[in-house]
């Protein structure tokens, strides 16, 4: 990952990812957050993003095995909220309308799209962990909003 901007907006997948213990980007992943830490980094999530991240991570957690899936997700949650150089991107109209013209042509989630659009409102690298592939038609577009993966 090349950021020549080192200020990004994080994707659920990249958040996610961090729960996943024998990940095989554990290392990529673990580097993200300590450039993070370490103020190397400024990362936003967009306030979007956190329903997508508690409903993911209850069901992890449940599968995992967890008594109270939806308390771990909360608590995951409020980590990540304190999580030191992660802020919150609150939305605007602006973002909104950016993101719904961006589904229209992407045909992407409508989650994803509010990363992209969060980060070109801020001036910032939208972060995905990888090319998923309902991205794959739409590269091209995906490219001239700057979005970058951390797994090429």
């Amino acid at each position: 990952m090349n950021l020549k901007n080192n200020k990004i907006v994080l994707d659920s997948s990249i958040i996610i990812e961090y729960l996943d213990e024998e990940s095989p980007y554990k290392n990529k992943i673990e580097q993200l957050y300590n450039n993070i830490l370490q103020r190397k980094i400024e990362a936003y999530i967009p306030i979007t993003t956190l329903s997508e991240i508690v409903y993911i991570s209850t069901k992890i957690y449940q599968e995992a095995g967890f008594i109270n899936p939806n308390e771990n997700a909360i608590k995951f949650i409020n980590w990540l909220l304190n999580y030191p150089n992660i802020k919150i991107a609150k939305n605007t109209i602006e973002i909104s309308l950016l993101a719904g013209e961006i589904r229209k042509i992407a045909k992407i989630s409508l989650i994803d799209c509010y990363v992209i659009a969060t980060a070109k409102n801020i001036q910032a690298i939208p972060l995905f962990l990888k090319i998923e592939k309902e991205m794959e038609p739409c590269i091209d577009l995906l490219m001239k909003y700057n979005v970058q993966f951390l797994i090429k």
